[in-house]
């Protein structure tokens, strides 16, 4: 989100303070005054934002974007981030007061890739829901789909697992969910739970991208260089296919 944007999510503006702000709009600190407020993917705020976010830790004050008038709140903030902060401290991204600021009760949830018992209740929960909001009477997934689901090592965590079965429910001809239904780099899994060796060398990060990017090249091939097409092949939006494109610096295959 943009920094601007996001400015006035949190803290509100004023009638006027910029071109469409036609009305006063309140912000999440304001709304949330004597609550809660939770802030996901905490790690990707600008420099800008990090200072403005402290001052409200701090002195629990802000002014709404456009406005001189002081408003006080009192918020209990849960953030959360994918990113490893410390980490983000040592490369100057992330500010170390902001961190000690919210560090205060710590709660580390480990990825799913380190917590499989916890799949099959997952696998069951989504495709209820999937199967409930788009109104398609799936009976379950099958033993092979439940294997591969199993042994793959989901680097998006719960979010990428969600996603996977509800495109599968949407995609889906049959009642039953089939390892056929799974998106490309899912059906990649070897049988035995296991990349190809010519896979697996440097570090876990280094393999996981290398594996990343031949997948998006293959899935790029197999659709002419069709974004779109690939993009669901892969089980991904098209903005993130765009945002790997380039991080990889892979040009369009056809």
């Amino acid at each position: 989100m943009p920094e601007a944007l996001l400015e006035s999510e949190l803290f509100g503006h004023e009638k006027g303070s910029f071109t469409g702000a036609t009305t006063r709009r309140i912000g999440r600190f304001e709304a949330a005054d004597k609550g809660t407020l939770f802030l996901d993917e905490i790690g990707e705020l600008t420099p800008g934002m990090q200072v403005k976010l402290l001052r409200v830790l701090q002195e629990r004050e802000f002014e709404r974007v456009g406005g001189n008038v002081t408003i006080k709140t009192d918020v209990r903030l849960i953030a959360a981030t994918n990113r490893d902060i410390e980490q983000a401290i040592r490369a100057g991204s992330f500010r170390e007061d902001l961190y000690y600021r919210l560090n205060v009760v710590s709660v580390v949830i480990p990825p799913l890739r380190d917590r499989k018992e916890d799949i099959p209740g997952l696998l069951d929960f989504f495709v209820k829901k999937y199967g409930d909001e788009n109104k398609k009477h799936i009976h379950g997934i099958s033993a092979e789909a439940r294997d591969l689901l199993m042994r793959y090592s989901y680097p998006g965590n719960v979010r990428e697992l969600e996603n996977i079965i509800e495109r599968a429910i949407v995609l889906a001809k049959r009642r039953l969910i089939t390892a056929a239904d799974m998106p490309i780099h899912v059906q990649a899994v070897m049988a035995d739970g296991k990349m190809p060796v010519e896979h697996l060398n440097g570090s876990l990060n280094e393999t996981l991208d290398t594996v990343e990017r031949g997948l998006i090249i293959e899935a790029l091939k197999e659709t002419g260089g069709v974004q779109t097409r690939a993009a669901e092949r892969l089980g991904i939006s098209e903005r993130v296919l765009r945002y790997k494109l380039k991080k990889y610096r892979i040009k369009d295959e056809g």
